[in-house]
């Protein structure tokens, strides 16, 4: 005789960050689309079946903009990027809806066609090469402080046009971003609101020596007639630096954990990268993107209507937040979804979204991810980790799923050509 299910899991602890899978595996059988108090107190639902995420990302009745928000303006308040509200930097491509999104994804998406990103692999294999270069001698390593966070802060640098001489600040300011309330009080604001006057400064400097960046091309195009405001601007470089660095630094630390807890699947993987292939790369990262990736739950979405998600009815004004890190583990989808398999082919996961919101930076992430882990794989080969499993610390935070600190140990190499 079998005793009673148990009752809902406890969201949002920090056991729940550790390890979140678990209680995603009980809502998608029994509440996959429930309505939820969030640590900041506001109410949501969160979608967690594959199925009905996938329809959520593409419904156009649930709207980016948190206009549609039906909570108090308190509430409102607490939805978004931390200090974008209060810093005037909420007119970028994950806050509207068209025509103002087709309009604004149109000038932007120049910057990240095949070309763009192709041109720009060796100066991220460079980057990649240098971040090792500083740690390969010591034989020990953090790899999100030392590897994984600066890789993408400087390669989006470069992609924007912030100049060299600028870019350390910007790695500060970022580093107060990702620390999701680890920091002093109120330095997230502070951080944003001084990204975003270095942003319009940085603008109109440019204004005068226009070069080959995406701030430069933003500029042409406001030039040319297509409308782009000033802050719409800044607005946007801001959300292609803090999109375009954070999802990749877990990226790039979340899939370097996987593949230290899976030896036999890292292996392949390493025996395959030294015969020269490709192909098993490029699958893995896909892998990792849905087995445990960079972002857990999708940005804000208002019901814009009265709706159903689910067979759940959902009230015109809910906030709806969809669970990529539940759909991509939805056994109705994807077969073992607890298995790693790094050679998956049949593997439709929902990391970098679904629909017209679907992240235009992804090519470059994936770029990045390639770059660094085959890298690492082949230079430090017998890379381990630091410490136990279980004395890991995952970041807070409701979007994102990273963790603080990965410290690594392997065999003392000199830097490259030496």
């Amino acid at each position: 005789m079998t005793g009673p299910a148990p009752g809902p899991p406890e969201l949002f602890t920090w056991e729940f960050a550790t390890d979140p899978y678990p209680a995603y595996a009980w809502l998608r059988e029994h509440a996959p689309v429930r309505r939820t108090t969030l640590p900041s107190g506001v109410e949501a639902w969160l979608v967690t079946r594959y199925a009905d995420a996938r329809e959520a990302l593409a419904d156009g009745r649930l709207s980016k903009n948190p206009v549609h928000h039906g909570g108090s303006s308190q509430a409102r308040g607490k939805t978004g990027i931390p200090g974008e509200r209060s810093a005037d930097l909420m007119t970028h491509l994950l806050n509207i809806d068209p025509p103002d999104h087709t309009r604004l994804r149109r000038l932007v998406s120049k910057a990240f066609t095949p070309r763009r990103v192709a041109e720009f692999a060796p100066r991220v294999q460079e980057l990649t090469d240098r971040f090792i270069d500083g740690f390969a001698p010591r034989g020990e390593a953090d790899l999100i402080h030392e590897f994984a966070f600066p890789l993408p802060i400087y390669a989006i640098c470069d992609l924007l046009g912030v100049p060299p001489e600028d870019q350390d600040d910007f790695r500060d300011w970022a580093g107060m971003m990702i620390r999701h309330g680890g920091g002093p009080r109120g330095g997230v604001a502070r951080s944003v609101k001084r990204m975003r006057a270095y942003l319009v400064e940085l603008i109109h400097r440019k204004r005068g020596d226009l070069g080959d960046d995406l701030i430069s091309g933003l500029i042409r195009a406001g030039d040319h007639g297509e409308h782009l405001t000033e802050n719409e601007a800044a607005a946007m470089a801001f959300i292609l630096l803090f999109a375009g660095f954070e999802t990749t630094v877990n990226l790039i630390g979340n899939g370097v954990h996987t593949l230290l807890r899976h030896p036999a699947q890292r292996q392949q993987l390493q025996e395959s990268l030294a015969r020269g292939e490709s192909d098993l790369m490029e699958t893995a990262v896909e892998e990792l993107l849905r087995y445990d990736g960079p972002v857990e739950l999708a940005t804000w979405r208002y019901a814009t209507c009265p709706l159903t998600i689910g067979g759940q009815p959902v009230a015109a004004g809910d906030p709806v937040l969809v669970v990529l890190a539940a759909a991509d583990r939805d056994p109705a989808r994807f077969d073992a979804p607890e298995t790693v398999d790094l050679a998956r082919r049949d593997n439709p996961h929902l990391g970098y979204g679904h629909g017209i919101h679907y992240c235009l930076g992804a090519p470059l992430a994936r770029l990045e991810a390639r770059a660094a882990l085959a890298t690492l794989l082949t230079r430090l080969p017998d890379l381990r980790l630091a410490v136990d499993p279980g004395d890991l610390r995952w970041r807070g935070g409701l979007i994102m799923r990273g963790l603080r600190t990965l410290p690594v140990t392997f065999t003392q190499r000199p830097p490259q050509g030496k």
